[in-house]
């Protein structure tokens, strides 16, 4: 019996010797795994970097047809982001890699959305109580002398389709966050989302330019001296300039707070301002001009506030937080003021004259928002299903406003939102959002590289702000562009050294 243990033990010692020795520096198995493990890094990271290119150009096309303001669009970004997000999960498998960013990073807001999603299923569901049915189902079945199957929502097929929006908004949300954890990609994510906007803008100022004709070979909705390129209208054209303004803006503080960062006289920092913008900053700044010029041309006056708003903000995250120590601080806010200045007196004219024209407030969206609150205050838990504010508003419609003319939307996103899922729901979604500004504007305090996270707090609090008198947000254009940049934001919102994925 104790030889056969020792025998045993032997064999065991045996096999770990030979397993080492298999493995020995410059053995071929070492050799070959060697290879293996280069190989299948090259392979993953070709594969990602393929991904990311094909999300890029997905958000490239987002605003071609009129904004993705369409059913046919809708159901090719529900195809392709979706399909994108699938396809870098799949890959993930094959290779057997983690999750660059797990989702506990993000498991409070995961659980909001997802508790989002199911209600709004229940709400379009038929076998709910009746008690929970909306009471046009009862009068459509008595009208039509037939039974008819209700549901919380007013209306099924909006509410489908919102949920497949939303869903579709996620999709975006979740590739960006996990491709935009590599610092080199969110860096060339901020460059790509300038440069596709600025082509947009420049096709917008080709259109007005052209004011014999407008230009047919894209989707457009050309107005005489208005640019909207190829959006629905001008207020949504603006949101999306607005954010590609925003990155650029970040772009430009990063490159003047570099070169600055050193200090010295006063002669010394002009001197190097100078050459940094004869050189490195000139194609920065000529881009930014054009997002300015465009967004002045858009003549919204609500685009143009919160964008102003989201600079702002941009600036105080850039010159704050963990650069207190940036030396160039006042000359550079005072360049910035300067050029600002000078544009705003070579094209502000159309702004400031349609300010003054009508003014900041609009009579008619009060009356909607009052309307749109009143009917929120008569459903407040249930809601009328995700996305039927067309078919609610006209029920609780009044004299206030002039009854010519069709309200789609409510000009507040957050307003329909409430009406929508219900105050509940309604605030798990805002919350949902809420969450994640919260984790880049922590970023862009906390972490020196704090570009990215900026961008994403600034473009934040922009498309938040136009969501209170527009409904901007609720494009696709704007929507996907938007989930990008703050699933990248959030990604960077910590440290590349730091591990996301146990």
């Amino acid at each position: 019996m104790t030889s056969k243990i020792v025998n045993s033990i032997e064999e065991r010692q045996l096999q770990g010797v030979l397993k080492v020795q298999a493995v020995r520096p410059g053995s071929p198995s070492a050799s070959f795994a060697m290879w293996k493990t280069s190989f299948d890094s090259v392979r993953g990271n070709v594969t990602e970097w393929v991904l990311f290119w094909a999300f890029l150009a997905g958000l490239a096309w987002t605003p071609y047809y009129y904004g993705s303001n369409d059913i046919w669009a809708w159901g090719v970004n529900a195809i392709l982001f979706p399909g994108l997000a699938i396809a870098y999960e799949v890959t993930l498998i094959a290779r057997a890699k983690q999750h660059p960013v797990a989702i506990r990073e993000v498991g409070l807001p995961a659980g909001l959305f997802l508790a989002v999603a199911v209600w709004i299923i229940i709400q379009n569901a038929t076998w709910t109580p009746s008690a929970w049915h909306h009471p046009i189902w009862a009068m459509t079945a008595e009208a039509l002398e037939q039974p008819v199957k209700g549901s919380i929502s007013v209306n099924h097929d909006p509410t489908a389709l919102g949920l497949l929006r939303l869903v579709t908004a996620a999709s975006v949300f979740w590739i960006a966050l996990q491709l935009g954890r590599n610092p080199r990609r969110a860096s060339y994510f901020v460059m790509g989302l300038v440069a596709i906007v600025c082509a947009y803008s420049i096709y917008g100022l080709i259109g007005v330019a052209m004011a014999s004709q407008p230009l047919h070979w894209m989707g457009t909705t050309w107005s005489p001296g208005i640019v909207t390129s190829t959006f629905v209208n001008r207020s949504h054209f603006a949101t999306y300039v607005g954010i590609g303004l925003v990155a650029i803006a970040a772009i430009i503080l990063k490159l003047y707070r570099r070169e600055l960062k050193l200090g010295g006289p006063l002669r010394f920092k002009i001197a190097s301002i100078i050459e940094t913008t004869a050189h490195r900053g000139a194609l920065l700044i000529a881009a930014a001009v054009v997002l300015v010029v465009t967004l002045l041309l858009t003549g919204s006056r609500g685009g143009i506030v919160s964008t102003g708003i989201g600079l702002v903000v941009l600036a105080v995250l850039g010159l704050s937080g963990s650069n207190k120590a940036f030396s160039g601080r006042r000359e550079l806010i005072l360049g910035c003021s300067f050029v600002a200045a000078i544009i705003l007196l070579a094209f502000g004219d159309l702004f400031f004259g349609r300010v003054a024209e009508s003014g900041l407030s609009d009579q008619s969206r009060i009356a909607v928002y009052l309307i749109t609150l009143r009917s929120i205050l008569d459903a407040p838990l249930l809601g009328y299903g995700y996305g039927t504010f067309y078919d609610v508003f006209p029920m609780f419609r009044d004299q206030s406003i002039e009854t010519r003319g069709i309200w789609e939307y409510a000009h507040n996103t957050y307003l329909e939102i409430f009406q929508g899922l219900g105050l509940i729901f309604g605030s798990a979604l805002l919350a949902c959002v809420v969450l994640l500004v919260a984790k880049c504007f922590k970023g862009a305090i906390a972490r020196d590289e704090s570009t990215v996270p900026s961008v994403a707090a600034a473009a934040a609090c922009l498309v938040g702000i136009h969501a209170l008198a527009d409904f901007s947000v609720q494009l696709q254009a704007v929507t996907l562009t938007f989930s990008a940049v703050l699933g990248v934001g959030v990604a960077q919102s910590k440290s590349s050294t730091l591990a996301l994925n146990d």
